[in-house]
């Protein structure tokens, strides 16, 4: 391996990044949608088919979650998401993050409970 491909390997993502569309096709191929949001972020509106595994709480355990099936996470923007599907990736997940969060999933006009 040269160099270029050590620091591509070193420095890439160990999840992908993905759009509402790509999220929602996912999700009807059996995906586990995570929202890692706070107890009250939740409250304020969550996607239908979405489990409330707040970061923190992901931090300390991944139990519940299917190694088999991709895992697709949301927050707000995109921040903590991608902190979540990092974790997953390293514990050995298809791991997503939805690019935007919940605020690019209202604005692709997908249901909010």
């Amino acid at each position: 391996m040269g160099l270029l491909d050590s620091l591509k390997k070193a420095f890439s993502k160990p999840y992908k990044t993905i759009s509402v569309a790509e999220a929602k096709e996912l999700l009807g191929s059996g995906a586990t949608l995570i929202d890692v949001r706070s107890a009250q972020e939740w409250r304020s509106g969550r996607a239908p088919q979405a489990k409330h595994l707040p970061l923190d709480r992901l931090q300390a355990s991944t139990t519940g979650l299917n190694k088999t099936r991709p895992v697709i996470a949301v927050c707000a923007s995109g921040v903590r998401s991608a902190s979540a599907a990092r974790l997953l990736a390293a514990e050995g997940y298809d791991a997503y993050s939805v690019r935007g969060g919940m605020a690019a999933w209202r604005a692709a006009g997908e249901p909010v409970r």
